[in-house]
């Protein structure tokens, strides 16, 4: 049995009817518009930006699009490589000739960009409603390209990068990083700015202890029970060799809460 579109879209929460399927090509520039086109180097902005321009014709694009636009570009022969989801939020302009619409990249399977391949069986068709794109056949799901640890100064991750992080076969560097080392670290909650200085020590490296995070969110910590995870970003103050005695690490964690005032303007309790 051939694997299609269908369960794909599905298991990421998107009905096909509640979509569309749009397969990019590569052109300078429209000879019925004069517009630019984009090429194998265009950036993320300039395909965004290329996708929300789209023919006032309704028999070019429909007068009412879907939610979500599963967004493809090409490949050699009938192959489109997965893009990027967009959510269209609105129509922002409209002189008559080209419409301009509100569009914003998804979560909605962020894990497949750049590596789900689906067969293109219309090559002179570029866009196709859902329904009718979810019987497309997946020809491919690419492994993932493993991703450079940043370093610890570097890092800063929102809660769900953290789960990503945890659990994806490209972190898989980032793991062995964390794992390496104990210290201070950092989770600031977003939506007001209060902060939690926190560390993971003894023989809790920052992986197990951030680990805990990705899974419930909280760490155990009763500050943070009750709090939504979602706005959670997570930094490193200092790293420390996993022999370092464990006074210094208490010391170290202290000095932080003092110089960030986390005890009365955040969210450490003691």
């Amino acid at each position: 049995m051939t694997l299609t579109l269908e369960p794909i879209l599905r298991s990421a929460g998107i009905s096909p009817a509640d979509a569309q399927v749009i397969r990019h090509a590569y052109v300078k520039e429209h000879e019925d518009t004069g517009t630019s086109g984009i090429h194998a180097d265009s950036t993320d902005d300039e395909i965004l930006a290329y996708t929300a321009s789209q023919s006032s014709n309704p028999r070019q694009f429909p007068a009412k699009p879907p939610r979500f636009w599963i967004v493809f570009v090409p490949e050699g022969g009938t192959r489109a490589r997965l893009w990027s989801v967009v959510e269209h939020r609105g129509e922002t302009s409209n002189d008559g000739q080209r419409r301009t619409f509100d569009l914003v990249q998804s979560d909605h399977m962020q894990d497949l960009r750049e590596r789900l391949v689906i067969g293109w069986r219309s090559p002179r068709t570029w866009r196709l409603n859902g329904p009718t794109a979810a019987g497309y056949p997946v020809v491919e799901i690419a492994d993932s390209q493993p991703i450079p640890f940043p370093g610890f100064d570097r890092l800063i991750l929102d809660h769900a990068r953290l789960q990503a992080v945890m659990r994806e076969h490209r972190y898989a560097a980032w793991r062995t990083a964390l794992s390496s080392v104990v210290g201070i670290y950092l989770i600031t909650d977003t939506r007001d700015g209060r902060q939690y200085v926190g560390k993971a020590d003894g023989a809790e490296s920052i992986r197990q202890r951030w680990g805990v995070y990705a899974s419930n969110g909280h760490g155990g910590n009763v500050e943070l029970r009750g709090l939504d995870p979602t706005s959670f970003r997570f930094s490193i103050l200092r790293v420390f060799d996993p022999a370092t005695p464990t006074p210094v690490i208490d010391q170290t964690e202290s000095h932080f809460k003092h110089v960030l005032d986390t005890r009365k303007h955040g969210l450490n309790r003691n």
